[in-house]
């Protein structure tokens, strides 16, 4: 017989919260209360990802240091004092399991729970400043990725009525960063052919005969793993910065395994041409390939045995 988890840790209960919110969200902008629009929204997204990780299991949202939560996580019952994760902490594991939500949607959407604290744990008045058209795209494309994750849709989330207008407002969102980023491929071309064909010829044979390793600061991603690719402005050596997203075991003797290690790509830099690209949208409007896979062959590990003697 199945445990019931306490609705703080049921993603059924916390996607129906953060439905309530995001309809409280829409009424105060319909209202033109953009201060509490935003509020009620940044609140709403929260839930959406918590309900995201807790469909997966309710430990990921659970805090790991306190007992009682990690047990209610499991349908054991000691406390109803149950405590969840922050929206840091929340945010960062998305990241590592949702495809899109790459550094430049994670830290929107730090930088939205950052307002909402200041906005209610202080006297500033964050929100205040923010007119929609600053952050409803970002918005709104962090929400469906979250909601692709969690094979779900804006009409669940919001009413097929309701939905209507973020598909149009993130249509044109998506729209502008990929024109933005072929613009951006083509103005490095540019730059680059505006060149002396010998300086050119020089520029692309130095590149060939570098690594990542050979260029400092390079990217401002912390990256898992950086490969080689070519530049879709000047055909040189460039490089893409990307995070680990999942491991599949191939081939597993007793003292080594060969492992199938996916990264998904985040950051460009071309240091021949310098056309630099954030984010994976960025990456994919300039006609690359985000996903990269390496096989690694290591020792395997073993859990450190119980001492039975």
């Amino acid at each position: 017989m199945s445990k019931v988890v306490a609705a703080t840790l049921n993603s059924e209960a916390i996607f129906a919260k953060s439905k309530a919110y995001m309809q409280r969200a829409l009424r105060c902008k319909q209202g033109d209360n953009h201060d509490e629009y935003q509020l009620w929204a940044s609140l709403a997204l929260e839930l959406l990802g918590k309900a995201c990780l807790a469909r997966i299991h309710p430990s990921l949202i659970a805090l790991p240091n306190d007992q009682a939560s990690m047990f209610a996580a499991s349908g054991i019952s000691l406390s109803t004092d149950i405590k969840t994760i922050s929206s840091h902490t929340l945010y960062d594991r998305l990241r590592h399991i949702t495809k899109g939500f790459d550094e430049t949607v994670k830290t929107f959407c730090d930088d939205i729970s950052q307002r909402r604290n200041a906005e209610l744990h202080s006297g500033e008045v964050p929100f205040r400043e923010m007119k929609p058209g600053a952050w409803e795209g970002r918005f709104w494309h962090a929400a469906q990725l979250i909601l692709v994750k969690s094979q779900s849709s804006l009409e669940e989330w919001l009413g097929a009525d309701q939905a209507k207008a973020p598909k149009v407002l993130l249509m044109h969102a998506q729209e502008a960063l990929v024109e933005a980023a072929k613009v951006r491929v083509e103005r490095a071309r540019a730059n680059f052919f505006e060149r002396k064909k010998k300086e050119r010829e020089e520029a692309l044979t130095i590149a060939n005969t570098k690594s990542s390793y050979h260029y400092s600061r390079m990217f401002s991603l912390l990256s898992d793993h950086e490969w080689e690719t070519k530049c879709p402005s000047c055909t040189g050596k460039a490089f893409i910065a990307g995070i680990k997203v999942e491991e599949v075991v191939l081939d597993d003797h007793y003292e080594e395994e060969s492992v199938d290690i996916l990264y998904v790509g985040e950051e460009f830099h071309c240091p021949v041409c310098e056309l630099h690209l954030a984010g994976s949208a960025e990456l994919e409007a300039a006609g690359l390939t985000i996903e990269h896979s390496e096989i690694d062959t290591r020792e395997r590990r073993y859990e450190e045995g119980y001492n039975n003697d």
